[in-house]
């Protein structure tokens, strides 16, 4: 299992700080949180302040786009940095022009999908994607409850992944700690976003190393 610390839930004051704290922990992947204000009812940062944070790390940084129209700025945050861009499948972009864009730019392609999506919306795409993203919340704010229900979808994307001979990842987002990620690991997911969990914790390290152990 993978942990992605989601650095929605770390302290924007010292964001570069952060992301080296957690890298030092045995954060595998940095997850940042793109929301537009208009998508998810939340605004978070952009490509600019990406690409200032991008020297405070080697890890990949996995860019999660809550915006409405991704397509428009796929290229800005390439060029901020982003090993990892995901949108979501409900936004008003065209879905395989945005990841011609993605793909076109050399980052590893995604997609997102809200709660009250089926998985089925990700197929006609998933030959093409590195990741799909499972959201266990409703996206837009941290610190939400974990949605266990969202589970079947995870099973059901790993069962049409192992037929097509694919590597996709899966990833939750959305109330992983101690008491959940178990089951998320148990359906199979590959990397789990962390945020309460991690930044919330009195030490980062004793967080992540014991979120693995759970899914051993």
């Amino acid at each position: 299992m993978l942990i992605a610390p989601s650095l929605l839930s770390c302290d924007f004051s010292k964001f570069a700080d952060e992301i080296i704290r957690v890298d030092r922990a045995g954060a595998d992947i940095m997850h940042l949180d793109v929301m537009d204000g208009h998508f998810v009812p939340n605004l978070t940062f952009g490509a600019p302040v990406i690409k200032k944070l991008r020297k405070a790390t080697d890890k990949p940084f996995d860019v999660h786009l809550m915006i409405s129209e991704p397509h428009r700025y796929i290229g800005d945050f390439a060029a901020a940095g982003a090993d990892i861009i995901s949108f979501h499948t409900e936004c008003d972009s065209d879905i395989d022009e945005t990841l011609r864009l993605i793909e076109e730019s050399g980052v590893k392609p995604a997609l997102a999908i809200k709660p009250g999506t089926a998985p089925e919306v990700v197929l006609p795409y998933l030959d093409r994607l590195y990741m799909v993203l499972v959201m266990t919340v409703e996206p837009g704010f941290g610190g939400q409850s974990f949605m266990p229900d969202m589970m079947p979808k995870v099973e059901f994307l790993k069962r049409e992944i192992a037929k097509r001979g694919l590597s996709t990842l899966i990833e939750v987002d959305g109330g992983i700690a101690k008491d959940t990620i178990a089951t998320a690991a148990k359906a199979g997911v590959d990397i789990c976003v962390a945020g309460t969990a991690v930044f919330g914790a009195p030490d980062a390290k004793t967080a992540i190393d014991e979120l693995k152990a759970l899914c051993e």
